[in-house]
């Protein structure tokens, strides 16, 4: 019970711990917020084309092989997408696996989701889990590489790399509030300020904060953020940037765990949308601090050299309820509250340097970034319970009939917790050879070395692992417009798990295998990619059982899934007044070589993930009005199921369904517009995630409404 409710958020880790890191390059459109470094001619708002996200060599998306996902700012802005779980519902190949209110895994291709990076600066996750709770009000875009990516970030899945690129001062001054009111008495108010102080000096600050109530019962959030950024020019070629980032979360009555599935007789429980496991005294409080240092220096015309420094601390508080069981199909009665208190203190230390440029040779311009990295990282955390008084496991009433009222358990009891140190050391170099004017040849390479030492409630966590993963891919542009492609990537992934004989298992191998093209249309306006992906991990570890004691469980390594697909993206200005980001995924998941090697999970992740989804982001600039805009946002997926662990088998299952957003804005002069959101317009009941063997309800119809002013 420990290891699954308290792994800390892998993303929220990754963010926090890197959100004071400055990006290099930005490309993105919106003239309201961001100085702009671009490659490419032009632009639409919902259309961006470089990355840095697949390597740190500043080439366009077009130009990478490998399918990339883009949310612009102006998407965010058109939808009110202000948490990463909203923006990553909108990308696509993307799959949001909401298991309870704070805490979320994203998923692609099959696979977790364990790769984040800010700024094209990617972390080390020593955990898991994942939560949606940071506020999206400091990102200028979120980028997606698809598959996996073991040049820029070493260990991790096959999946994705989630990269949040942060917006930047601007030159000239720039300045936003918004005021969103909406359903259940939600109010945020985002501020943004920017631009420079003189000819050495920018700075840039963004405020959020936002009181919520919940469609759930009893559940609310209050959320501030301040974001500081500063770049001082020390001289032509020396840039200086420093940045302090805060973020605070406060959750009551917070899901930990979800609800019953079925009942006694094996029926669907049906609870009502709003119906919660929290009690009314639960808690789970979150806060990061944030400090960051950056030097860059350009040397020549065509290379530069630059050295970040990262400090962050996080800290979670919390007291949770969570309820397990079966209720009686009559009565719904037979569920047991379980009392938790948990504490969290986490530290990281993070350096890298790297230099780019490009040099010619043979009457070519190829292109090289080399770097190294070292993440020193420390957490401590502690659960307490109640075995004593008897308020620590309270037998539960009718769900629906609950009114969150628990007896308030006295959480002293089980004072083992976890103290694990690691460090992580990485060297890498990626490189683009040009062939010939339309030929290119993208190569990679990372050695990444990580030790582990500690124990997590008597288990002990020391491990000493390393490994190389490589990146070849080849661009051939067939004309202006068209690039065909095709790559080849690996990642890894350390695992703790031992064999009979006492030995750490190897590895956790993936590796991706896309072909794909990708279009310019409409005088590049609009990009087009189509993909085709083979993706697997191998070496899985799973329980020996033929070897394993009761008192020592020994592991054996299995083969991992493997999942095939199709993909299409559609981004930019379609033309007559619409901007759009539409995404068709259809992901096969083959398990056939699991079953007898034991590996019983990946049945599991079959079921729960939808073989198609289709999502669609898109707006009308309405020509018979000038400043009003039309804009609908969905997503359509395929049904899932989720065989339940016990005798007879008990299948729960999701029909395919669509959530449809709309939204409308209108600009009443240069500086201030109003824009109205209604989500769920057709108010579907739905499971949010059938990723655990418990779940709870996606939110039911909602309103927001936003006043804008802008200078």
């Amino acid at each position: 019970m420990k290891s699954r409710a308290f792994k800390l958020s892998a993303l929220y880790l990754a963010t926090t711990s890197l959100l004071a890191t400055p990006v290099l390059a930005n490309d993105e459109t919106d003239d309201n917020i961001e100085k702009i470094e671009v490659l490419g001619k032009n632009h639409a708002n919902y259309l961006a084309v470089e990355s840095e996200t697949a390597s740190k060599l500043g080439i366009s998306i077009k130009e990478t092989p490998q399918s990339v996902r883009v949310i612009t700012r102006a998407l965010m802005n058109d939808f009110s997408l202000d948490d990463v779980n909203q923006v990553l519902e909108t990308t696509p190949g993307v799959s949001v696996e909401k298991i309870e209110t704070d805490r979320t895994y994203y998923k692609a291709r099959g696979f977790d989701i364990t790769n984040f990076q800010v700024d094209g600066l990617g972390l080390p996750q020593e955990r898991g889990s994942l939560q949606g709770t940071l506020d999206t009000a400091i990102y200028q875009r979120v980028e997606v590489v698809m598959g996996a990516n073991g040049m820029m970030t070493g260990a991790g899945n096959p999946s994705a790399t989630v990269n949040f690129i942060r917006k930047r001062p601007t030159d000239d001054l720039r300045a936003n509030v918004s005021f969103t009111a909406g359903s259940w008495s939600n109010k945020r108010l985002d501020a943004d300020l920017s631009g420079r102080f003189n000819d050495y000096a920018a700075g840039r600050a963004v405020v959020v904060k936002q009181k919520r109530d919940s469609y759930l019962d009893r559940y609310s959030v209050e959320r501030d953020v301040f974001y500081g950024i500063a770049e001082l020019n020390l001289t032509d070629t020396t840039t200086l940037t420093t940045s302090l980032t805060y973020q605070q979360n406060d959750a009551d009555s917070p899901l930990w765990g979800a609800l019953a599935l079925y009942d006694s007789q094996g029926n669907p429980t049906n609870y009502d949308t709003s119906t919660s496991t929290a009690a009314d005294w639960a808690y789970w409080d979150n806060t990061s601090e944030q400090a960051f240092v950056e030097l860059e220096q350009l040397v020549g015309d065509n290379w530069s050299v630059i050295a970040r420094y990262a400090h962050t601390q996080t800290e979670q508080d919390s007291n949770l309820f969570y309820v397990y069981g079966t209720p009686d199909a009559e009565t719904g009665l037979g569920l047991t509250g379980y009392a938790s208190d948990y504490q969290l203190k986490d530290r990281l230390n993070l350096f890298d340097v790297y230099t780019k440029g490009s040099f010619e040779l043979f009457g070519q311009e190829h292109l090289i970034a080399a770097g190294a990295s070292i993440a020193d990282m420390a957490y401590e955390d502690r659960s307490l319970y109640d075995y004593t008084t008897g308020n620590g496991f309270p037998p539960m009433p009718d769900l629906n009939e609950w009114d969150g009222v628990a007896p308030v358990p006295v959480l002293k009891d089980g004072l083992n917790g976890s103290r694990v140190d690691s460090e992580q050391v990485s060297e890498y170099v990626s490189a683009r050879f040009s062939i010939s004017d339309d030929l290119k040849l993208l190569a990679g390479i990372r050695h990444t070395a990580w030790e582990t030492s500690g124990l997590s409630y008597g288990n002990d966590k020391s491990r000493d692992v390393s490994d190389t993963t490589s990146h070849l891919g080849t661009v051939y542009q067939i004309n202006d417009d068209i690039n065909v492609y095709a790559s080849y990537s690996e990642t890894f992934a350390p695992q703790a798990e031992q064999d009979i004989n006492g030995q750490t298992l190897d590895p956790i191998s993936g590796d991706t295998k896309e072909i794909g093209i990708k279009t310019e249309l409409f005088n590049d306006l609009m990009m087009v990619n189509v993909a085709l992906f083979d993706t697997e991990q191998k070496n899985i570890a799973v329980a020996d059982t033929e070897n394993s004691t009761p008192d020592n469980t020994v592991h054996i390594a299995a083969p991992g899934i493997q999942s095939q697909g199709f993909e299409l993206e559609l981004s930019g200005e379609i033309g007559y007044g619409v901007s759009a980001n539409l995404g068709y995924t259809y992901t096969d998941i083959d398990v056939s070589d699991t079953f007898n090697a034991g590996n019983t999970e990946a049945q599991l992740v079959k079921d729960y993930t939808p073989k198609q989804v289709f999502k669609l982001a898109a707006k009308y600039d309405a020509a018979f009005l000038e400043g009003l805009t039309f804009g609908m946002n969905m997503r359509w997926q395929d049904d899932i199921s989720r065989v339940q662990k016990q005798t007879p088998y008990v299948v729960t299952e999701q029909s395919a369904y669509a959530l449809v957003n709309f939204m409308a804005s209108y600009e009443i002069n240069s500086q201030l517009s109003l824009t109205a959101n209604v989500n769920n317009v057709f108010d579907k009941k739905y499971l949010n995630s059938l990723y655990w063997a418990q779940g709870y309800y996606g939110a039911p119809r909602n309103y927001a409404l936003s006043l804008n002013w802008s200078l």
